[in-house]
């Protein structure tokens, strides 16, 4: 339950605070005197967006603090995932700053807005006059069917198999769309492929043809650079000759040397070395030659692979061998479609009958409701003053999964004996929506279990003995949760358990709201100016009394 709220630095409001208690509380203020505010301030502690325009004072921050009573309510694991702090009285915090932004904090633990409303929704429920119009919405009626079904076990189980299912249907699209796309560009793909793959290409080809290629241009100047070498080195005056004249006369003296032993060695060494080495000139040497075929050959296919390089924009075989597999991996995918399409279609299947089971379920557990919605309802609005009133639930099956089965709901409804059932928007005036809202929302005080429930002005356009019923529903609500309900009308004033008053003060600079807890004395007044204007009459006041000791 909402056990109190602060508010300073908000639109009219310097600074209020206000403690609220359980049963059934009235708020009551002329219009304009800041009721509407003060829910303003509240929604922004339950995740509502804000901005600058808030601040009474633009120079300072304001602050909005509400404190819930929840140990009678299984919220732990909600706190533990969000790895904020549990408290049996936890308390949610709002500041807007004066650079337009807001920071939010639970039990002093900062969190962002959509914690905010994931606790907010089962802390508290806010009924402002315009969710009258919900009565239309067929989400909304189907949410009441569920809470009253106690549902949310097998929704949550859907709504997690509906997901896959759709994700499931996506990826059969995706699938789809890929292959058309791939079946346009088969031919050309199927070119690039071949193109590549018909020149057999090997990893290291394009270095050893440019080496080849070199060498056969300059085949003629190669082989004589080597018959030259070879002569200077194994010639009549050669270099191989004169190193044999070296190590003899190195020989000779190599005895009274201490490096003679050693420069020996390495003489030998290098005279073996220059054999090996001209015999490999000579070799090569004898193996050049000019080949004008075999050069046009290297260079055709040096061209090709060239061509291939330019046109896909890559600068070696490598990459031109990964453009193939990629090409050819493209052309599996369109052979191998058929087979990925039967099998995401049996997924599909599969999933869809899953689903089905579970809508099955749901749409049972709805239907047992049906009956007791429609006579639970029915039997209110009697009590509202509407005797003839009829509120049936038309169901229709669905051809798709919708996000919550395939049940079509509809509350289709009449206040007059001979009238026809349509959609309540259509037949309703505002006074019997708003008899039909609270109808329906003191039924879903007992299915959801919701700590606190605020009602703003859900006796418009009612008056006189169906006000004093609508408070008696309310009384009944409030043994259940908490119950505030802001209200114009007298009769249902005189039944709450606290009752408080919201009033405009002038000073010289500015207009201020504020709030106050009345004393009986003071709802005795009060009372009696709802009753008869601004003048208390002795009247007034006796039959304000007399509604007061008749309702407390």
């Amino acid at each position: 339950m909402l056990k109190s709220l602060l508010i300073s630095n908000y639109a009219l409001i310097d600074k209020i605070e206000i403690d609220f208690q359980k049963g059934f509380s009235v708020i009551t203020g002329e219009t304009g005197a800041g009721k509407s505010i003060m829910l303003g301030a509240l929604s922004l502690v339950l995740g509502q967006r804000s901005d600058l325009s808030v601040l009474k004072n633009k120079e300072k921050k304001s602050v909005i603090e509400a404190v819930f009573d929840i140990k009678d309510h299984e919220f732990r694991s909600l706190f533990e995932v969000a790895d904020v702090d549990y408290e049996e009285e936890t308390t949610i915090r709002r500041e807007i700053l004066t650079s337009g932004k807001s920071r939010a904090f639970v039990n002093d633990t900062p969190v962002n807005l959509n914690f905010l409303k994931s606790i907010s929704v089962q802390l508290i429920d806010i009924h402002s006059q315009h969710q009258n119009l919900l009565l239309g919405d067929t989400k909304f009626q189907l949410n009441i069917i569920d809470a009253v079904a106690q549902n949310s076990s097998i929704q949550k189980k859907y709504q997690e198999a509906f997901k896959g299912y759709k994700k499931l249907q996506k990826e059969k699209q995706a699938l789809e769309l890929e292959n058309s796309k791939l079946k346009d560009d088969t031919d050309y793909i199927q070119f690039q492929y071949d193109q590549i793959h018909q020149l057999n290409l090997q990893s290291n080809e394009q270095s050893e043809l440019e080496k080849s290629r070199d060498e056969l241009s300059h085949a003629e100047e190669i082989k004589g650079a080597l018959f030259e070498t070879s002569q200077l080195l194994n010639g009549d005056t050669s270099a191989l000759e004169q190193l044999k004249s070296a190590i003899r006369s190195i020989e000779r003296v190599s005895s009274y040397l201490s490096e003679g032993s050693q420069w020996l060695e390495r003489l030998n060494s290098s005279y073996i070395d220059l054999e090996d080495l001209i015999s490999e000139i000579e070799t090569k040497e004898e193996g050049v030659e000019y080949d004008p075929q075999k050069l046009e050959e290297t260079n055709a296919r040096l061209t090709e692979i060239y061509n291939l390089q330019q046109k896909h924009k890559v600068s070696s075989v490598s990459d031109l061998l990964e453009i193939q597999n990629a090409f050819e991996e493209q052309l599996g995918k369109v052979a191998s479609f058929d087979v990925e399409l039967e099998k995401k279609e049996k997924e599909i299947k599969e999933a869809a009958l899953k689903l089905g089971g579970l809508a099955e379920k749901l749409t049972k557990s709805r239907k047992k409701v049906f009956s007791s919605i429609e006579k639970t309802l029915s039997s209110q609005l009697k009590e509202l003053g509407m005797p003839n009133a009829r509120l049936v639930i038309n169901y229709a099956v669905l051809e798709e999964f919708s996000d919550s089965g395939l049940d079509d709901i509809c509350f289709l409804f009449s206040a007059n004996k001979q009238g026809e059932l349509a959609e309540i928007p259509k037949v309703a005036s505002g006074g019997e929506m708003s008899r039909v809202m609270l109808c329906i929302k003191s039924l879903l005080s007992i299915s959801r279990g919701l700590p606190t429930i605020i009602f703003d002005e859900i006796d418009t356009g009612v008056s006189g003995e169906v006000a004093d019923k609508m408070g008696v529903i309310m009384q009944e609500i409030s043994k259940n949760i908490q119950v505030l309900s802001i209200t114009h009308l007298p009769q249902i004033a005189v039944k709450g358990q606290q009752h408080y008053k919201v009033y405009k003060s002038d000073t010289k600079d500015a207009t201020h709201t504020s709030i106050v807890v009345l004393s009986y004395e003071d709802r005795v007044k009060e009372v009696a100016k709802m009753l008869s204007g601004s003048s208390l009459s002795e009247a007034a006041l006796s039959n304000a009394e007399e509604l007061l000791s008749q309702s407390l």
